[in-house]
């Protein structure tokens, strides 16, 4: 295959049939021969076609006399295709996109229908030239930024109510770009300098991130992240900026015992085997054999020993009870607080999604906390930004459990930036260009059970 827009095409289809977006793309792009160029088209489209899934359907519901919903399915798939360059691709010419659009529709069973696919598309450019209300969203908030940006009114509601309307629409807004790369170079096997200079060196720029020591953001295309330097080495792996302050808020040290409860793919666990200079024990806990398989293959690369994976549901593990200086429970969540990086999480997850979860991570704090000696150390991590799921969380287990309590960065730490009045921290990404974290450190009384 060698048509990027078909690929993206058959990519797009999988996913409005249930696929996940990364898992589409991967199996389009494996059987496609496609020069780097056309590769990032395909993931564009692919990627910026899901986000954006929303306002397409609304915008068919404006053109066409059968509503989004009533099209063909693998129709409705072309339309928004087409309609996501016209409206997002200032590269692409609008000529080509119709052009291109209308040969999706001949090649994939719609041979009848070009008229109107090049007939929707035209009248579209013509109402974005000559109407400038076009297209008219509702008068209510919730309704019109969940339209312009393309998320569940639900999402939009929940972070109103935290952030209200103009925080919100610049957060929805920071939702819909391109992720960055982050590295997280491993002093162990290298040096930020080191990296930076062989990253210069094969043409790709990078730039330091504010508190974080470890940590270098990717500037532009970069290609293949197993092809640049240093990466077979161990030098370095890649990881989001807000996912390193993690480590960094629990502060392990040389020589301890630390538990990583729900450590599948390894990012998080990986970085306390650095930061303890690989000396002390990292136990790796996970449900799924084959996501620890991941994180085996992650410290080999990076070249580290003191880590030992494990597979078991942290709920029921009594073996570890009172046994380690630090627990990290970087709890399974709802993701709110990565949108940008998983496409389609905004229309997989639901309230009740949400309830299910918080459940879970209560159940999971409730247990985990056991793991922690007397006078130890536990943080509770998520990647969302749902109350339910963080302050909710929190707030619970320390009205049941009088013995342990919030222990927040000093105010003179370089992560203070982040502390609300509670204690906690948390990381808004249209504030601090990062994905969305919560995160809270507690302390066990030093009180012998």
């Amino acid at each position: 295959m060698t048509n990027s827009r078909q690929i993206a095409f058959i990519a797009l289809r999988d996913v409005h049939k249930g696929a996940y977006t990364d898992v589409a793309l991967d199996r389009v792009l494996q059987k496609a021969n496609l020069a780097d160029i056309d590769r990032r088209l395909v993931t564009e489209l692919l990627y910026g076609s899901v986000r954006r899934q929303r306002t397409l359907d609304f915008l068919i519901d404006q053109l066409a006399k059968k509503k989004s919903h009533q099209q063909p399915t693998e129709l409705r798939t072309i339309l928004h295709l087409g309609l996501y360059q016209l409206r997002y691709q200032e590269r692409i010419p609008a000529s080509a996109a119709v052009n291109t659009t209308v040969e999706l529709a001949k090649d994939n069973g719609f041979a009848g229908l070009t008229g109107f696919v090049n007939g929707l598309l035209r009248q579209y450019i013509r109402l974005m030239e000559t109407s400038p209300d076009f297209p008219e969203l509702p008068e209510n908030p919730v309704e019109r930024l969940g339209i312009l940006y393309s998320f569940p009114d639900w999402i939009v509601q929940v972070w109103l109510e935290q952030l209200g309307l103009s925080e919100t629409e610049k957060l929805c807004e920071w939702m819909n770009q391109t992720p960055s790369i982050d590295l997280r170079v491993n002093p162990l096997r290298s040096s930020v300098a080191e990296v930076e200079t062989a990253l210069k060196s094969a043409g790709i720029l990078a730039r330091h991130i504010p508190n974080l020591p470890q940590a270098l953001r990717l500037i532009g295309n970069t290609g293949p992240i197993q092809k640049l330097p240093g990466f077979n080495d161990g030098w370095w792996a890649v990881q989001d900026a807000s996912a390193q302050l993690v480590s960094h808020l629990l502060d392990p040290q040389p020589g301890e015992v630390i538990i990583d409860a729900c450590a599948a793919p390894g990012g998080k666990t990986t970085h306390i085997a650095e930061l303890i200079k690989d000396e002390g024990k990292v136990w790796a806990g996970d449900r799924t054999p084959s996501r620890l398989r991941k994180l085996k293959e992650n410290a080999q690369r990076l070249n580290l020993h003191s880590i030992e994976a494990f597979t078991g549901d942290s709920r029921n593990l009594p073996q570890f009870y009172n046994t380690a200086d630090r627990v990290l429970l970087d709890a399974p969540c709802s993701g709110l607080g990565t949108l940008h990086r998983h496409a389609d999480a905004r229309w997989r997850q639901t309230p009740e999604s949400v309830q299910e979860l918080s459940i879970l991570q209560q159940e999971l704090l409730a247990h985990t906390s056991k793991f922690v000696k007397a006078g130890g150390v536990l943080v509770y991590a998520t990647c969302t930004l749902h109350p339910a799921e963080n302050e909710g969380v929190i707030t619970a287990f320390l009205a049941e459990n009088s013995d342990w309590q919030i222990e927040p960065p000093s105010p003179d730490s370089p992560y203070s930036s982040y502390t609300t009045n509670q204690g906690w921290l948390k990381v808004w990404p249209h504030n601090q260009d990062m994905d969305g974290f919560f995160m809270v450190r507690l302390r066990k009384a030093n009180v012998s059970e």
